[in-house]
């Protein structure tokens, strides 16, 4: 039976503990920013002197831990893109406009840690010289934006936050902003946008990369919650130990949501690439419901391309000398490396299952409504072809599409990804039609041969009733 490693989860859920700062610290809470601003500096073999910015820099470089957010960029190596030399102010956002649907990790944190989120959020500041920092939050959590707010202030009563943070002379603030419930908002271009008070249009890149010209044109670092509980955690233990967690490439532990047609939908802690989707669905989630069998998994949330049960996926990663292997989607490990091998990818960690009882065509028609919803209307390819999509996708669903309509949404979705558009988008609006269609052609062909023909027979049948 496999079981989850809970770090960031570690108390979360256990019976008494509670969000606010005094059992934080009874749970060590805070332990290990105050030792990380109490490191000193250390001269290398080669006469350079690190300080203790650079030593922490260093250790999440080590620790190989990737974002959580969705893209998987390396936390470490995105801190190293910062421009210290400018002379501008650096800002750091937490991105917590957790949009993407089939995701419920971070608002866990929010609600029931969120104190592990500020220490973490600290901690970085400091490690990239950071003295002005914003939690973006999706206008939705209300409940959220008032814990953190609360927990914010407790932080500062106790000297973690605001003016010489535990006698070291460093400064930092941190401001909660609630965004306007808008899904572009998660992407960090647009978030800065929002944040700087305009319409969350994602800006150009290049040249407005947020390491460079972010917020305000200044050096920015967006990370996601998770992404930025888990650096308290490498800290913690160090680099090097972090790493040892999860496979080579994709190190440590992750947040993943199990939600669909499950017995038991939650949110569970798992080291990376050491357990299968199947053991996530059959064993964590409890399984599908008395006698229904599995159709197919969208792995990383709804943007992220659908895998049919029943498909054979070719693995190389992470097996002893690089030996390839053949295995079904429930036993693909969950990792990066093995989902791209699949042909889809981790993403949010948002893990939506769909049993035999499941109609694919109303399952993308419900997400590319969503989409077409959200698209920003920046670009063309994606403020027409996502509307174009949901249209065609309504008929199909509304028993009024046709046959060819399978063809349709392949050669509309084909046209919008791969550098057409600004942002990513593109690819999320247009990867699930391309993967629904061609893994479930036969589905979407039926139902609009099966509408033509109803269409075919309704003038027979009027003259018929006409008759009687």
């Amino acid at each position: 039976m496999v079981t989850e490693n809970r770090l960031i989860l570690k108390h979360i859920d256990q019976s008494g503990y509670t969000p606010d700062i005094e059992c934080y610290l009874r749970h060590g809470g805070y332990e290990t920013l105050g030792r990380a601003l109490k490191l000193g500096d250390y001269t290398t073999p080669e006469g350079r002197i690190v300080d203790a910015a650079e030593r922490i820099r260093n250790e999440v470089k080590t620790s190989g831990l990737r974002g959580r957010g969705g893209a998987g960029f390396p936390c470490g190596v995105k801190w190293g893109f910062i421009d210290h030399k400018s002379g501008k102010p650096i800002y750091l956002i937490c991105n917590a406009d957790e949009s993407e649907p089939g995701t419920f990790k971070d608002r866990q944190i929010l609600h029931k840690d969120p104190h592990q989120l500020i220490e973490g959020m600290v901690l970085s500041c400091y490690a990239n010289r950071v003295h002005l920092a914003y939690i973006y939050i999706r206008g939705e959590f209300v409940e959220g934006a008032w814990l953190l707010n609360r927990s914010l202030a407790e932080a500062r009563r106790h000297g973690f936050l605001g003016k010489n943070i535990l006698g070291t002379g460093y400064d930092l603030e941190i401001h909660v902003h609630r965004g306007a419930g808008s899904y572009i908002c998660g992407e960090e271009t647009g978030l800065i946008e929002s944040l700087e008070g305009k319409r969350a249009y994602p800006r150009i890149k290049p040249p407005y990369f947020p390491a460079i010209l972010g917020l305000y044109q200044c050096p920015t670092i967006v990370n996601n919650v998770e992404t930025l509980c888990a650096v308290r955690h490498v800290v913690e233990m160090g680099g090097a130990a972090y790493a040892r967690l999860g496979t080579a490439s994709d190190p440590g532990t992750r947040i993943v949501c199990v939600s669909g047609q499950v017995r038991r939908p939650g949110y569970f802690e798992i080291e990376i690439g050491k357990v299968t989707l199947g053991q996530l669905i059959n064993e964590l989630a409890g399984g599908l419901r008395e006698g229904r069998k599995l159709k197919a998994v969208i792995p990383g949330g709804s943007s992220a391309k659908v895998l049919k049960a029943g498909d054979r996926y070719k693995l190389k990663n992470n097996q002893p000398g690089g030996k390839e292997i053949e295995v079904g989607l429930l036993d693909l490990p969950y990792d990066a490396d093995s989902l791209g091998a699949a042909g889809s990818m981790c993403g949010s960690g948002a893990i939506i299952v769909l049993d035999d009882s499941a109609d694919v065509v109303a399952a993308l028609e419900n997400i590319s409504e969503f989409y077409a919803h959200e698209s920003c209307g920046q670009c063309t390819p994606c403020r027409e072809g996502s509307l174009w999509m949901a249209k065609v996708l309504r008929r199909l669903a509304g028993d009024e599409g046709r046959k060819a309509d399978a063809d349709l949404l392949m050669h509309i979705a084909n046209q919008i990804p791969n550098g057409r558009t600004i942002c990513a988008f593109g690819e999320a609006c247009s990867w699930p039609v391309q993967s629904f269609v061609s893994k479930f052609k036969e589905d979407f062909e039926r139902k609009g041969a099966e509408a033509e023909a109803h269409r075919a027979a309704a003038p027979a049948n009027i003259g018929a009733t006409l008759k009687t």
